[in-house]
């Protein structure tokens, strides 16, 4: 009897012990533990640390509360500008609600993910090229929300989204890469002209300075002579003052005069200077009112009087003979008496005598 009684408390002690193991069950800090008692949820959300359930009957699922990193595959998308781009980024979110991550939603993590994926594809096609690359704080910003508007009903929370890298074509690279280095000529051009405007200004001054105080144009240039000797040059190059030749050149110019006046021609009835004449007649010199030679008499290499010129006659046009010139009219058809020459400038043969007005008259007999 005793001995049966043994076995029996040996027994229960098993079977409580077995049961005990059963339902005992264990859930981590940062886990939370749903409890589904013949299919429906059971009481609150199990929190961390030792709790029991009801073999075969209660059911637990486990959910982790901790902050979830997932990648976002590598989406390819045309922005608003019409670029071909595969944009890729990153979500973390959490679980704040475990029963409605277990119930609400079959799996919280892929919905996430294909929620995430989604919504980035229509950021993409929203923003523009420039938005991609230097405004992704905003990108971020709508993408989380709208990543946590349907992912609230899930408890969820989406913590944080952010856009890892934007792939652009090798096209694009390159235009970019030519826009921004025209971009830093531009720059560099407006340096270097704003730097020659400061040491134009700069120069203006000094060479005001310099005007006002002769002596500081010679402690320039002993200055400069003093720095091109610090090389130990062989060959020593001194500039020479500009002030001193134009000092020079006012000295020889108030010395020279004029070596020569040009003669003005004289107005008709003015005597020239050591000759006589009639008031009424004209004292031209011969060489200016000489009279036109016959074609015999041309020489062939003669020189217009008073200019100097040296050139043969083909080089001035005067090959022609003297028919092409047409010089061989007769003196009667050019209204011209033929007759000798006054070798004293009178020319009698030209002019004829007009005794009514007392002048010469061309042509006259």
């Amino acid at each position: 009897m005793v001995e049966e009684l043994v076995v029996a408390c040996v027994a229960t002690a098993s079977a409580g012990l077995v049961y005990l193991a059963a339902a005992a069950r264990v859930v981590k800090q940062y886990e939370r533990g749903v409890v589904f008692r013949l299919g429906r949820l059971a009481g609150n959300v199990r929190p961390p640390g030792f709790t029991m359930i009801v073999p075969v009957v209660d059911r637990m699922h486990k959910v982790n509360m901790q902050i979830v990193t997932l990648p976002v595959p590598a989406q390819e998308g045309i922005t608003r500008d019409n670029v071909t781009v595969r944009v890729d980024a990153v979500v973390y979110f959490k679980v704040v609600d475990a029963a409605n991550a277990v119930i609400q939603v079959e799996d919280y993590r892929f919905a996430v993910s294909q929620m995430a994926q989604t919504s980035l594809r229509s950021i993409i096609g929203k923003s523009d090229l420039d938005d991609l690359l230097s405004n992704r704080e905003k990108l971020n910003q709508g993408l989380e929300l709208m990543i946590d508007s349907p992912a609230i009903g899930w408890g969820v929370q989406i913590d944080r989204v952010e856009i890892k890298d934007v792939s652009l074509p090798e096209t694009m690279k390159r235009s970019m890469a030519r826009q921004a280095e025209a971009d830093r000529e531009r720059r560099a051009r407006i340096i270097n002209a704003d730097a020659e405007l400061q040491a134009s200004r700069k120069l203006a001054e000094a060479a005001g300075v310099m005007s006002e105080q002769p002596a500081a144009l010679q402690l320039r240039l002993l200055q400069t002579v003093v720095a091109v000797a610090a090389e130990k040059n062989s060959t020593l190059v001194l500039p020479f003052p500009v002030e001193l030749l134009r000092f020079l050149e006012k000295a020889q110019t108030g010395q020279t005069q004029p070596a020569a006046q040009v003669d003005r021609p004289r107005p008709a009835g003015d005597t020239a200077p050591g000759r006589s004449g009639a008031p009424g007649e004209l004292t031209a010199e011969p060489d200016g009112l000489r009279p036109p030679a016959a074609p015999d008499e041309l020489p062939p290499a003669a020189e217009p009087s008073g200019l100097g010129l040296t050139a043969e006659p083909d080089e001035l046009g005067l090959t022609a003979e003297p028919e092409e010139l047409e010089l061989t009219a007769e003196p009667d058809e050019l209204g011209l008496a033929a007759g000798p020459a006054d070798p004293k400038g009178d020319p009698r043969g030209i002019f004829g005598r007009d005794d009514s007005a007392g002048r010469d008259v061309p042509g006259g007999g």
